[in-house]
C-alpha cells in the first residue's frame, strides 16, 4: 500500500523530502535524448523543494526497495532484445507498482514493451509486461519528425517521433493525445498518440519530451509526491517556494514554451 504522511510529517523529514526516481534500463534504452527527461524531472523537483534521488537499473542490478517514479527511454530493436528477459522477470513488480499509482513515463521502445507484445519485422513476437493495453507491429516505413498533439489533461504536447512500429490501443488504454494528420502518432491512421493507464504514460515522443512539456513533468512529480507524502503535498511545496526558485521555474517554463513553439513550426 502507498505510504502517506500528513503535512506536519512532510515538514518533519526536513526542507528537502526525498523522491526516489528509477531510470529503467538506462544503458540500453536511453537514446534520442531521453536522458533529458531525467534532468528535467530532477531540476523541477529540486525547485519545488524535493530531493530527487536517481537510481539507474540495468539487467543484473539489485531492484530498489523504494520507488516513487520510473522513467524509461527508447532503444533500437537489439536494445529491446537485451533487456526483454529481465523486463519479463520484473513484470510482476512493475505491474504492482503501476496498480499502486506509481507514476511512470515510457518512451518508444519501452512504451511498446509495456504493452502486450511487439512483433518484429522478422515476425518474432517479443512479449511485453501488459501494463498498457496496447500491442505493436513493426513495419518497414518509419514515422519521423516533430510531432504536435492535443492532450486532454496537458494541452498541447510537443515532441519528436522516430519509429516504425505501429501501435494499436485496446479498450483498457486511453491515448495520451490526438494528432490532426494521417501518417503520425501511434499508427498513422487513427490519429492517436501514446497511451495512458492510471499514472502510467507511454509515448513515441522523444525530444526530450519533458523539458518542452512542463505540465507532463509536473504530473509525474505530483503523483510521486502525493503517493509518498499524502494528498496536497505538491500544492504545499509549491506554495512554500522562495522567490529565487519561483523565478527559475518561470525561466524554465518560458524556455520550454519557446522550444515547443520552434519545434511545432518546423516541417517534418
Amino acid at each position: 500500500m502507498p505510504q502517506t504522511q500528513d503535512k506536519a510529517k512532510v515538514k518533519a523529514v526536513g526542507d528537502y523530502p526525498p523522491l526516489q526516481i528509477l531510470s529503467l534500463y538506462h544503458r540500453d534504452m536511453n537514446i534520442y535524448g531521453d536522458s533529458g527527461n531525467i534532468l528535467s524531472v530532477t531540476r523541477r523537483a529540486e525547485l519545488y523543494g524535493f530531493r530527487p534521488m536517481i537510481r539507474y537499473y540495468d539487467p543484473g542490478d539489485a531492484w530498489p526497495e523504494r520507488i516513487d517514479m520510473i522513467l524509461g527511454g527508447g532503444g533500437q530493436d537489439h536494445g529491446q532484445e537485451r533487456i526483454i528477459d529481465d523486463l519479463l522477470e520484473r513484470g510482476g513488480l512493475l505491474r504492482d507498482l503501476a496498480d499502486q499509482d506509481v507514476p511512470m513515463l515510457m518512451i518508444c521502445g519501452l512504451y511498446q514493451l509495456f504493452g502486450h507484445y511487439f512483433e518484429t519485422s522478422d515476425h518474432e513476437r517479443l512479449e511485453g509486461v501488459g501494463i498498457l493495453d496496447v500491442h505493436t507491429i513493426a513495419k518497414s516505413e518509419r514515422m519521423i519528425g516533430n510531432l504536435v498533439e492535443q492532450a486532454e489533461d496537458f494541452g498541447r504536447v510537443v515532441g519528436y517521433e522516430n519509429h516504425s512500429g505501429l501501435t494499436y490501443l485496446g479498450e483498457g488504454a486511453q491515448p495520451l493525445g490526438r494528432v490532426d494528420e494521417d501518417g503520425r502518432g501511434n499508427n498513422g491512421k487513427d490519429h492517436t498518440e501514446g497511451a495512458r493507464w492510471k499514472k502510467v504514460i507511454g509515448t513515441y515522443m522523444h525530444g526530450s519530451l519533458l523539458p518542452k512539456n512542463p505540465a507532463v513533468t509536473d504530473f509525474l512529480i505530483e503523483g510521486a509526491a502525493e503517493r509518498r507524502y499524502g494528498q496536497g503535498t505538491f500544492a504545499q511545496m509549491k506554495e512554500a517556494m522562495d522567490q529565487k526558485s519561483r523565478s527559475e521555474l518561470e525561466r524554465l517554463d518560458s524556455l520550454a514554451d519557446q522550444a515547443s513553439r520552434i519545434a511545432a513550426s518546423r516541417p517534418r
